[in-house]
């Protein structure tokens, strides 16, 4: 069972499988794992414990950071990665992002963003669309009608409790006048727009 994985200068840790999207562009349609990882399937969700072990296993000084992010939304997860991201901190000043579709404050039933203060450096969050039609067309989100008012609340709600907001969209899925329109949307919210290439 894959728990952590590198991943050029990162290391990953994939905690879960459950996500509350399909997007349309999702890597888990493509394989089993990543950049020559495993097996990303998990048989069961590792323990808290178990996570922490693992990374024990690894020599984080040789990376730049480690990354939420496997084969689900980290999200799901959050009071057991909050325990996690303690543990690192305990034993390194290595720097710590969540990838995430944004929709913690749904998938938690709680504005989520204050728990990240002074444990995670970096959010970054999948934006992919300049609207509510599209985004939903594009994410397929679970929660329906909202999701992208609530993923631009998260947004904006992590830019007061962490240092680095990163809001990403898919190059093959969005023209250049929406990756513009997406520009403008993180320089209001105080977000960093990331364009990042469609991983086939």
């Amino acid at each position: 069972m894959t728990i952590t994985y590198p991943v050029k200068n990162g290391m990953y840790v994939n905690m879960t499988n459950r996500c509350p999207c399909a997007c349309t562009f999702c890597l888990r349609h493509n394989g089993d794992g990543v950049y020559g990882s495993d097996s990303l399937w998990l048989e069961r969700e590792p323990s808290v414990e178990e996570v922490c072990a693992d990374l024990d296993l690894r020599d984080l000084e040789k990376y730049d950071e480690v990354v939420f992010c496997g084969y689900g939304e980290p999200t799901e997860r959050l009071e057991d990665l909050l325990q996690v991201a303690a543990h690192i901190r305990a034993r390194s000043k290595i720097k710590i992002r969540i990838n995430t579709n944004g929709l913690a404050d749904q998938i938690c039933g709680e504005r989520t963003a204050p728990k990240l203060q002074g444990l995670i450096d970096t959010v970054s969050i999948s934006l992919n669309a300049t609207n509510e039609e599209e985004y939903c067309r594009l994410v397929r989100p679970r929660f329906g009608t909202g999701s992208y008012q609530a993923m631009l609340r998260f947004a904006q709600d992590c830019v007061a409790y962490v240092p680095e907001v990163v809001m990403t969209v898919v190059d093959q899925v969005t023209s250049v006048e929406e990756q513009e329109r997406c520009r403008e949307i993180c320089d209001s919210i105080g977000a960093v727009l990331r364009i990042r290439p469609f991983e086939s």
